[in-house]
């Protein structure tokens, strides 16, 4: 394969274009593929408006923000992860920390807080106001027959004062919060990030597919990387992005390998009743990322209307997703 067009290219999930665009640069003034996308998604983490990863991510059922990531460098293929982080923003850093300083790939919980202590990430609440208004209106209306009253059910308002009724305009917020961004030097040399907040008001200790090495990211430096964001568990049962690479070495085109995965994925995942819609397709997204060490990439969604962000010599733009259900 050729090398990268343009010096360097970076691709990322939909709401990437500050990460991308920051990888680019980076690598452009030659800092190495891992380290640059690491502080590209790293602006995304420290967003506090940005509710699917990092400060101010969505918590879980009980309003604790578990971070989940993965880093895996093409040239050594070396992967570092954490899972269910507590208390720190750039999971991402932490997960580049146990790739560049251990003989693991994946620390969790407890083991990952106290690894990121030893590192120097600062210890902090990652609960904002706003993810804590959403956390609670979820709580108080997820059910009629519990306890907490429904906004329609009291006889205060939000602020206690007076009489009032649930505010029709406020939409709980929901997300299964991803980022991916993947990144190619000029050398063809690959690397690749996941971080997430993961999916809203989990079960505690719950992990997706982000720090999965395999599932929610995969780099083969011979060939490229594959990534993914959406429904979580789907992915990891069908070694999602693992799945991705090897269809490109194979020859398959970035789109054309992330097309042929989401199929895999639909076809295992109606077996299962809740996940099938009216007409037998499933109900939920996914979508796969595919970048290939000479710099074509390509994108595709389960369902329509999504898209993903390149950063290359065109400069940075964004680009819809193939879809496999129309």
């Amino acid at each position: 394969m050729s090398r990268a067009p343009g010096g360097a290219v970076s691709i990322s999930s939909g709401n990437g274009a500050r990460a991308v665009t920051r990888a680019r640069a980076l690598m452009l003034d030659g800092v190495d593929t891992a380290l640059s996308v690491v502080e590209g998604v790293g602006i995304v983490e420290a967003d506090p408006d940005d509710m699917s990863v990092g400060y101010g991510g969505l918590p879980n059922e009980r309003g604790v923000v578990q971070l989940d990531a993965s880093v895996m460098h093409g040239p050594t293929h070396k992967a570092g992860s954490v899972a269910a982080l507590e208390d720190v923003v750039h999971a991402a850093g932490v997960a580049l920390k146990v790739l560049q300083t251990t003989d693991h790939v994946m620390i969790v919980g407890a083991g990952a807080r106290e690894f990121a202590i030893a590192h120097g990430f600062p210890i902090q609440n990652m609960l904002t106001e706003k993810a804590r208004e959403a956390w609670l209106r979820w709580k108080q209306n997820h059910s009629s027959t519990d306890d907490w009253l429904d906004e329609d059910q009291r006889d205060w308002d939000r602020e206690g004062t007076k009489v009032g009724r649930a505010d029709p305009k406020l939409v709980d917020p929901f997300t299964y919060g991803t980022i991916h961004c993947a990144a190619v030097n000029e050398n063809g040399d690959v690397s690749a990030c996941t971080t997430t907040s993961g999916l809203s008001y989990k079960i505690p200790g719950r992990v997706g597919d982000s720090p999965i090495i395999g599932a929610g990211m995969f780099v083969d430096n011979e060939v490229g990387s594959g990534g993914a964001t959406g429904r979580g568990e789907a992915v990891i049962q069908s070694c999602g992005a693992y799945e991705i690479v090897r269809a490109m070495e194979r020859g398959v085109e970035p789109t054309q390998a992330c097309l042929e995965v989401l199929g895999r994925i639909a076809k295992k995942s109606v077996l299962q009743k809740r996940h099938r819609d009216e007409r037998g397709r499933v109900n939920f997204n996914v979508v796969l990322y595919a970048l290939r060490k000479d710099g074509a990439h390509g994108s595709a969604c389960m369902l329509p209307s999504r898209s993903y962000t390149v950063a290359d010599a065109q400069g940075t733009r964004s680009i819809p997703c193939a879809a496999y259900f129309d």
